[in-house]
This record gives structure tokens, sequence and C-alpha cells, in this order.
């Protein structure tokens, strides 16, 4: 019988790709990270809820204190990245360096299994021609969560299985349901762990972040106002910032050695291209003349027809790219991730590099 360990968050995503393997035949294993210090919602539910899932299907349980890893590398790098300025991507960081890598490994070294499953919408193929394990748009475009795995290595991918890909989220309540599943009804996460710990991304970086009152400024360097933070903005935004004026302004910079807010009218928020770095290249081999794709720049704006070119290469490949855009795009947001597709085929992504705002 193969054996699979299945990530339990307790949501109903996760509980129905353990019930599912488990009645095609797999010896199932449950395993939830305990990620939040304190009384974090989503870990103290969702291992109550993820223990009664193991205790319904009659499959073991163990959870690992992952939350000095959690704190490392999510609620560090969030608070870094805020305090530079910058908006960062917590969900890619947290699913390759927090998540799958050490859930395969504890599923290798503690277990002796060698597959990790996981409720995420995506899927996995393989090219026997290239030898490489390729990452998919989810069938549910609408539940797509492959942006969000840009990131993970051939190795994670020839270890994991995503259950729930080929099918809608109507099909995975359904499903829910005839399992008679405790977990059926149980409203969807919409937001961030942390958010739904704290009650508000401010909230969680004001834990961490003093207040540091700095100006707002146009692009000329006219102060047309304060803040009480850079943290507390990111680009594109329109609402909460205080200023009256003849038009809508929103954020076109953020300037964290002047402590300044720019803003600028909705067409200064428009881009023609962006630097990626970090790039990790998932289903196709670094290529090292520039190639044509669709770049998606936020997980719920649409993928758009680019040119990546490289810039700088490892012996791995580019690592570092620019991508140039066939029509300016909007928001445009230093720290969240840039991913390119070929169809439904996720080619690779790296990190949106901080961009000089003209004053």
């Amino acid at each position: 019988m193969d054996k699979v360990v299945v990530g339990l968050s307790g949501g109903v995503d996760s509980s129905v790709a353990a019930a599912a393997l488990h009645r095609q035949g797999y010896e199932v294993i449950g395993l939830t990270l305990w990620l939040m210090k304190g009384k974090g919602q989503c870990c103290s539910e969702g291992m109550v809820d993820a223990a009664q899932l193991c205790e319904q299907l009659e499959i073991p349980h163990h959870i690992v204190d992952s939350r000095d890893v959690f704190q490392s590398n999510i609620v560090d790098y969030l608070v870094s990245g805020y305090g530079a300025g910058i908006t960062p991507l917590p969900c890619s960081q947290c699913n390759k360096a927090v998540k799958f890598g050490p859930m395969l490994r504890y599923a290798q070294d503690e277990l002796g299994i060698d597959r990790i499953a996981t409720g995420h919408y995506a899927r996995i193929s393989y090219d026997s021609l290239s030898d490489r394990h390729q990452l998919r748009r989810a069938v549910d475009r609408s539940k797509d969560q492959s942006y969000f795995l840009y990131d993970l290595t051939q190795d994670l991918l020839a270890h994991s299985q995503f259950p729930l890909g080929e099918q809608t989220k109507v099909e995975t309540r359904r499903l829910a349901a005839e399992f008679g599943l405790h977990t059926a009804d149980k409203p969807e996460s919409q937001d961030l762990c942390l958010i739904e710990a704290h009650g508000s991304m401010q909230t969680f970086l004001d834990k961490y972040l003093a207040p540091q009152k700095g100006d707002i400024v146009d692009q000329s360097g006219r102060v047309l106002g304060q803040h009480d933070g850079i943290h507390h903005y990111t680009i594109g935004q329109r609402k909460g910032l205080g200023i009256a004026a003849a038009q809508p302004l929103y954020v076109i910079g953020i300037d964290a050695g002047r402590n300044q807010v720019i803003v600028g009218d909705r067409d200064s928020t428009h881009q023609t291209e962006c630097t990626v770095q970090q790039v990790n290249w998932v289903s196709i081999a670094a290529p090292d003349t520039p190639i044509q794709a669709e770049v998606q720049v936020r997980y719920r704006s649409a993928a758009v027809p680019a040119t990546i070119i490289p810039l700088e290469s490892s012996e791995n490949g580019a690592t570092r790219v620019k991508v140039i855009f066939d029509e300016p795009q909007f928001s445009i947001t230093p720290g969240q991730a840039a991913v390119w597709y070929r169809g439904d085929l996720l080619l690779g992504g790296g990190l949106i590099e901080p961009h000089s705002t003209v004053r």
C-alpha cells in the first residue's frame, strides 16, 4: 500500500485531500505544522479540526512545532520588508521554506515516507523529454494557487501531489459532505493567517514597527500630507491617504531612506517593465535568450503578454530577469511575485525588485 503524508490545516481543502487519498487506498498520515506563537486562530482551531479529521478517518496524526521556523522565515521577513518600503509576499515563501520543505524532510527522516500531499489547487505533470516535473494551473481557475507555488523546486514537485487540482471548489464541498467530514461547512479562510490572528496586517505590523511620522509627497517632492509609518502603505493604494485633491491620488512609490510616501495620479501607477530577482525556473530549463510568456504580477491579476529577458545567471540559469510588458500595467509592487505562464503551464517566477520613482 502506498503511503503519503498529507498536510492538514484543519480546513475543508486539506481535509478532502486526505479523505480522497484514503478512499483511493493510500495509507494516509496526517501532519499539522504548528506555526503561530500565541493564540493564532488558524493554528489553535486548525489543529483541533485536523485531529478530529484524523480520528474520523482512523489515521495517525503528527503535529510538528514549526513556530521558530515560521517566525524567522515569515514574521521577520514580513517585518523587515514592510520596514524597507516593500510589500512582501509571505505565502510563496511559506510554501517552500516552512511547509513543503520541512514536511518532506519530516516525512522522509521521521516516518520513512517519500510522498507528501496538500489541499492546494494546482496540478503537477511530468515531461519525459526534458526530464522535468511541471507545475500547472488548477482546473478551477478561480481557485488556482499555482502563483503561490512558483518557488517549489524540482525535488519538492517530484515528491508532492495535489489531489484537488483536477476539481472545482464546488466539487470539494460536495465530497466533504459525501465523506461526512465535520469541516464540510467550515467557512473558507479569506486572509493571511497573520491577518486572521491579529485582525489586520496593520495591527500585526504595529506590534513590531513603531510609528514614524513622515511626509506624503508628489513626484516633484511637494509635501501634501503626513503619514505615521511607511509600513501602512503599498503601491497602488488609493484609500486611507488622508489627502484632499482635485483628482484621486495613488501611492506610486515608497522611499524608506527619506521616510516618504510618494503619490500621483492613476496614470503614474502604470509601468511597462520591472526587474525580477531570485528567479526559480519550474517547468522549463532556464533560457539564455528572451522568451515570450504571460506574466501575472499579483494573485488576483490577469496574466498578460510580456517578454522575459535574462539578466544575471548562475550555474542553474538566469536568476534575475527583466520583464517588459506589451501594455503598461497598474500597480507593479516590489516584493510581490511576478510569475510567468504559457497557457496553464507555469514556467517560472521571482520577486519584483524595488524601482525608482521619478521626482
